[in-house]
């Protein structure tokens, strides 16, 4: 893996020459990528110039490809494309959370090597970007366009996540199937999250009725997560546990209902994605084993 798609990238919102150029690097990175690809892979030559080679920026190319796999007969990739084109010109965070979350995937997941494999196959990766585009229709009161977009992503990334929900950047869902999240949930900057996860309600309340999870968490493999409760700051929750009361922050809970198994956690365990419940250790300061 290159020193670009392991460097520790956490906010974009004051852009500084370092920053601007790191985003550059980014885009550059892909594109070489997408070069290597297309030698190696010729028959799949529309795939690479059309969503990379032939793109003139980052954020271009990602709104063609989430684009590509969103549209149908009902919506045309040109109209999805224009709506990512007005998200972007309103707010930088579109951008600043598509390069956090395309770096989370890189540092984060054992099985990718490329920028190119999460920009053009990861479909968490890719829920993550359309998410980002019907939260934002959401907000500024394009209400049926957002659920029909949230509809079809659905269908074809096979996560459900509300158009109203809150999330942050540099999230990585890993495998993504069966992910479902809630519209009074909030996910924060750096968390991780494993295939099958609920972030739901109880089922009988209205108003706020979904988790928060705060900045670095992770959060296992089937795990369920339900009612208006609090995932504390760096918090572990094992795979195919039942959650209904708050985790408290740098704790590990499993179990249904979960309890608390462990009180010694990485600082960031969704950077180092460590699942060994009772771990005990030394971390640095991004989570990773010492």
């Amino acid at each position: 893996m290159t020193a670009m798609a392991t460097s520790r990238l956490h906010h974009l919102t004051v852009i500084t020459p370092e920053s601007a150029a790191r985003e550059d690097g980014l885009w550059r990175q892909l594109r070489e990528e997408a070069e290597t690809a297309l030698a190696e892979a010729p028959m799949l030559a529309p795939l690479f110039l059309d969503s990379i080679i032939n793109q003139p920026s980052l954020e271009a190319a990602m709104f063609y490809r989430i684009a590509a796999r969103l549209k149908n007969d009902v919506i045309g990739a040109p109209l999805i494309v224009g709506a990512f084109q007005r998200a972007a010109a309103a707010s930088h965070e579109l951008s600043a959370g598509l390069r956090a979350d395309l770096v989370a995937v890189t540092e984060r997941d054992p099985a990718c090597t490329r920028l190119i494999e999460p920009f053009l196959y990861f479909k968490g990766f890719h829920a993550l970007q359309a998410h980002r585009l019907t939260h934002w229709l959401w907000e500024t009161g394009e209400r049926d366009f957002a659920l029909y977009l949230q509809s079809r992503g659905s269908e074809v990334f096979q996560t459900d996540i509300h158009p109203a929900a809150r999330i942050g950047r540099g999230l990585f869902l890993d495998h993504a199937t069966g992910l479902v999240v809630g519209a009074t949930a909030v996910i924060e900057d750096e968390v991780s999250l494993l295939q099958d996860v609920t972030l739901g309600g109880t089922g009988k309340e209205r108003g706020d009725r979904h988790p928060k999870v705060r900045r670095g968490a992770l959060i296992g493999a089937g795990a369920k997560v339900l009612g208006n409760i609090e995932v504390g700051q760096g918090a572990r929750i094992a795979a195919g546990s039942v959650v209904l009361n708050a985790v408290p922050a740098h704790t590990t809970v499993a179990g249904i209902p979960a309890r608390v198994v462990s009180v010694t956690t990485p600082a960031e365990p969704a950077r180092c994605m460590d699942q060994c419940l009772g771990t005990v250790g030394s971390y640095d300061s991004f989570g990773y084993s010492i």
